[in-house]
């Protein structure tokens, strides 16, 4: 999705330095943190809602 703000930093458009990363996630610090450490865990999947999520992708939101 060309306007969603995660999938533009995941794709490196807009930048961020990553805490972790692997094949299905990204972390990074929030830009606007409400917390000492407010950290965003993002699937590198665009996913709009949960329903989009499939049987065989349920580990993924275990993950994160």
């Amino acid at each position: 999705m060309e306007n969603c703000v995660f999938c533009q930093i995941i794709k490196g458009e807009i930048p961020t330095e990553f805490l972790y990363q692997d094949k299905e996630i990204v972390a990074f610090n929030d830009i606007n943190p409400k917390a000492p450490v407010h950290i965003l865990v993002v699937p590198k999947r665009h996913i709009e809602k949960l329903q989009d999520v499939s049987d065989n992708e349920e580990s993924l939101l275990g993950k994160i």
